[in-house]
């Protein structure tokens, strides 16, 4: 014997209450994360520039602090120990490096002159200042 079904799912019209309450709180939990996530690294200011040329090279990357305190591998290195360890890498690879300096705006051009020569004392021919791209005022979509 067949009983008549009488309950049937998604018979009738959906409710948008439930769809806004969970996408508030979505937009809230994300808005909020975002403070409350650690970010690792330090805060440097790159300076600006346009269409600057990169380089089809390996890149190994040294960043500088405003107070001149110099970082490699997410770690504070001296000079001596950045030698070493430019010239570990250099060794280690096949294709020549370029040096990618990420410099903030502050710092004197005397350490990236250091920087620079340190380099090429360990056989990197290349080095590039790490920039941020400039803004631009006009309208993208515009032609």
């Amino acid at each position: 014997m067949k009983f008549p079904r009488s309950n049937k799912p998604l018979a009738g019209q959906l409710d948008a209450a439930p769809f806004a309450g969970v996408f508030l709180l979505l937009l809230i939990f994300v808005a909020l994360s975002r403070n409350l996530v650690f970010t690792p690294g330090l805060p440097i200011r790159l300076p600006e520039a346009v269409d600057l040329a990169g380089t089809p090279n390996a890149t190994v990357a040294v960043a500088v602090d405003a107070g001149g305190q110099i970082y490699f591998d997410s770690q504070v290195v001296s000079e001596d120990t950045l030698r070493q360890k430019l010239g570990a890498e250099v060794g280690r690879s096949r294709a020549p490096l370029t040096l990618v300096v990420l410099a903030d705006k502050e710092v004197k051009n005397e350490i990236l002159v250091r920087l620079g020569l340190l380099a090429r004392d360990v056989g990197i021919k290349d080095a590039l200042l790490a920039t941020r791209p400039k803004l631009s005022a006009r309208d993208p979509l515009a032609p």
